[in-house]
């Protein structure tokens, strides 16, 4: 009799087919059991994968066995779509979406498919082109949670709203990873009952997960020889995965030493959290039909260059500048931290995937050639960043589509195309400011803030806002990154205690630049401030957090105070 062999499991007795014969039956009798017990309702995670199929099979028999008076309560079946996925899946998990939903109706049963997306505001691209993130990375995974967690929670926060609880069924296997495993141990000491467990994302919610205990081959004999109930193809399903494998083969496992087919791991086709996307290249490889999506493996390696400093912004987006010591040759060195990418890369970027979309739309096969790499919706939220956040009103979305494309581009946003300011203003301030970029950068914002609040009736925080283009934009790098150092050195000579650096730094021959002007301050005020710093360094209980001024203890002196000075105030600006 052929064993199903569990290499992640050595220690286990390896099940033989019987045995997984008897835990389906068994399997099914609990499914149909715990459906029927209460009207909480299921929803169950599909990804289209190995693991998720055999899941959603598993219940969709269960439940297609019972009476049909009994099959009362919804079960909603929710994939996530995360607008980058392996352009392969997601027209397979579209399909097979779209078949559930017929089937479903056709067998009288109580499945209902949802395909979710991520909201316009928090899309791969609308963080990268539109904010300037740079490409995830380990300390920096900004994507997961926008792109694949949000979306589903959403979706099960709204059904427990409605119904105060909710069973979410997922394909989880202990097998899949040591790390998986250990957490699904530990979530065991607080389960309810078997393969039932509280999710720790979710109040009032309990995590259903049938198949915890299979292994790699146990889901693919199961899938292979148990006929899939919405009529689509685990065939196909299997030799989408057997393409993905590096040698294109799934042999027959007839030891632990022998590679399993199904390992292969599909996801989003611009992740740099892995060292290189295995499955798309092996699809590439494997198949000659597949070799039109060898612009985006080529895109994701761009993507994935970890030294483009020159590309970046030696701010972070808020506008502050954050040091950190770097190894260079075996010599440490204290720099800036890298922050967004700066408008000519984000428009580079831009340019070079809509390139790539008119490109795959030529050359796709016909039942792929509507493929959409960024969406209309989230060109129209890039835009409104760049115009509204980045205040760069030349507003060159449009234009660089156009040339792409050499169509019009059509914004949905309300009031998207009403401005007062244009490419034509944007042209005349770059020749006013000739090569000082900060200097057009710090015009920008103080014209864009002002047309911003022109109509309004009432024009609070319009201080506030200027103040903050002031504070982001109104130094040079040299001076921003002098500063930052000189803060870093005073708070370390706090930190020490070190009072005779104290003075050394803030009665050294430096320039402090306010917020608003480029006036030095006099010996006078800095011996002020000095005594100040120094009384309060005595007491070692110094912080420097006040990221408007120079140094510590400073009074903040506005925008918006300075224009307007209360009227109860000293001739030194303080309150009475």
């Amino acid at each position: 009799m052929t064993t199903a062999q569990q290499p992640e499991n050595k220690g286990q007795r390896s099940r033989t087919v019987a045995d997984l014969v008897e835990d389906i039956q068994a399997l099914t009798t609990e499914i149909q059991d715990l459906y029927c017990l209460d009207e909480i309702p299921w929803v169950v995670g599909y990804s289209g994968g190995k693991d998720s199929s055999a899941t959603l099979q598993l219940v969709w028999n269960a439940i297609a066995g019972l009476p049909p008076e009994k099959r009362k309560k919804t079960i909603y079946v929710i994939t996530t779509d995360t607008l980058v996925e392996n352009p392969i899946v997601a027209a397979w998990v579209r399909n097979s979406i779209k078949q559930m939903k017929l089937e479903a109706q056709a067998q009288n049963l109580p499945f209902e498919p949802h395909l979710l997306q991520p909201e316009a505001k928090e899309t791969f691209w609308v963080g990268l082109i539109g904010k300037g993130y740079p490409a995830p990375r380990g300390k920096f995974r900004w994507c997961t949670e926008r792109l694949k967690i949000n979306p589903s929670n959403r979706f099960i926060r709204d059904v427990i709203r409605s119904s105060g609880e909710a069973i979410v069924v997922l394909g989880t296997r202990k097998a899949e990873s040591t790390k998986r495993a250990n957490r699904m141990k530990k979530l065991e000491a607080f389960r309810v009952r078997d393969r039932l467990s509280p999710n720790m994302n979710l109040p009032n919610s309990l995590v259903y997960s049938p198949i915890e205990d299979w292994d790699n081959d146990e889901v693919w004999i199961y899938l292979m020889q148990w006929e899939n109930p919405w009529n689509y193809s685990n065939k196909d399903l299997f030799a989408m995965y057997r393409g993905a494998s590096a040698d294109n083969e799934c042999p027959l496992v007839v030891d632990t030493t022998t590679p399993s087919c199904g390992s292969s791991r599909f996801g989003c086709w611009v992740c740099t959290l892995v060292s290189q996307d295995k499955s798309l290249a092996a699809m590439i490889q494997n198949d000659e039909e597949k070799e039109w999506m060898q612009p985006l493996l080529d895109f994701r390696k761009e993507l994935d260059l970890e030294e483009n400093r020159d590309r970046r912004d030696f701010r972070r987006r808020n506008g502050d500048v954050q040091l950190y010591e770097r190894n260079l040759d075996g010599e440490t060195s204290v720099e800036p931290i890298p922050g967004p990418y700066i408008k000519s890369a984000r428009e580079d970027w831009l340019r070079k995937l809509l390139t790539i979309q008119a490109q795959l739309r030529r050359t796709a096969p016909e039942n792929m050639r509507d493929i959409t790499l960024i969406t209309i919706e989230e060109m129209s939220e890039i835009r409104r960043i760049w115009l509204e956040e980045r205040h760069e009103f030349d507003d060159s979305l449009p234009r660089i589509y156009q040339e792409v494309t050499g169509e019009v581009f059509h914004d949905p946003r309300p009031g998207a195309d009403n401005s007062l300011l244009g490419s034509d203003e944007w042209v005349v301030l770059e020749e006013i400011c000739a090569d000082d970029d900060m200097h057009l950068e710090l015009m920008a914002k103080l014209l864009d803030t002002e047309r911003q609040f022109r109509k309004m009736v009432r024009r609070v925080g319009i201080y506030e806002s200027l103040e903050k283009c002031f504070t982001t934009s109104s130094r040079s790098k040299e001076e921003a990154v002098r500063n930052a150092h000189l803060k870093r050195d005073l708070k370390t000579a706090v930190d020490q205690g070190d009072v005779e650096r104290v003075k050394q730094l803030t009665l050294g021959d430096f320039t402090v630049t306010t917020t608003t002007t480029d006036v030095k301050e006099t010996n006078s005020e800095k011996t002020l401030k000095t005594q100040d710093l120094v009384a309060t360094t005595s007491k070692v209980n110094i912080e420097i957090v006040d990221e408007t001024n120079d140094l510590p203890n400073s009074k903040s002196k506005a925008w918006g105070k300075k224009k307007f000075k209360n009227k109860e105030t000293t001739p030194e600006g303080d309150s009475q």
